[in-house]
């Protein structure tokens, strides 16, 4: 499989390589990315037959060169050239302050307090929707209830929760 690879990949080189070019109008990219598509079909051949050689190597070179364009749109969108480092330097640290820590700290225990004023059964529904991210309908599975009760539980123990939190915030 190794020689068909090398032979279809020489014959179509020059076909990849505008491909790509016409994506990220970048020759030395384009050749980079031709390059790197060569070697991720080997080792997808090497993982097993390709049945559509010719195709394969098309589809991942123009998919490494559209990865490869939006890699480049996010970063000309995020980094900033020409930055003295007093200017990274005065940049906020991206991680709340201590009064914030604090703050969430002493809302999470209303929170776990709220909720254990909650019957068991809104507890669990609250933990399963909210925490677990399970469906509702998996909770009302798994608990054999209806996806109503399901429903109004998950109502009740939030607006009790929000209630609890609202008035920690008016103190």
């Amino acid at each position: 499989m190794s020689s068909v690879l090398n032979t279809i990949f020489e014959t179509q080189r020059r076909s990849l390589l505008w491909s790509v070019m016409r994506i990220v109008r970048d020759p030395q990219t384009a050749e980079d990315l031709a390059q790197e598509t060569y070697v991720r079909a080997r080792r997808a051949a090497d993982n097993g037959p390709i049945e559509h050689v010719e195709a394969f190597l098309h589809q991942t070179a123009r998919n490494l060169a559209l990865d490869h364009l939006r890699r480049k749109n996010t970063r000309t969108n995020v980094e900033a050239e020409g930055v003295d480092e007093a200017t990274v330097a005065a940049i906020a640290a991206d991680i709340p302050s201590i009064e914030d820590a604090i703050i969430e700290r002493e809302r999470l225990c209303w929170f776990k307090k709220a909720l254990s004023g909650l019957p068991e059964r809104a507890q669990t529904i609250m933990v399963l929707s909210r925490l677990e991210e399970w469906p509702n309908v998996r909770i009302a599975d798994h608990l054999g209830v209806s996806e109503r009760t399901v429903f109004n539980d998950l109502k009740l123990a939030m607006g009790h929760c929000r209630d609890a939190l609202a008035r920690l915030d008016k103190k």
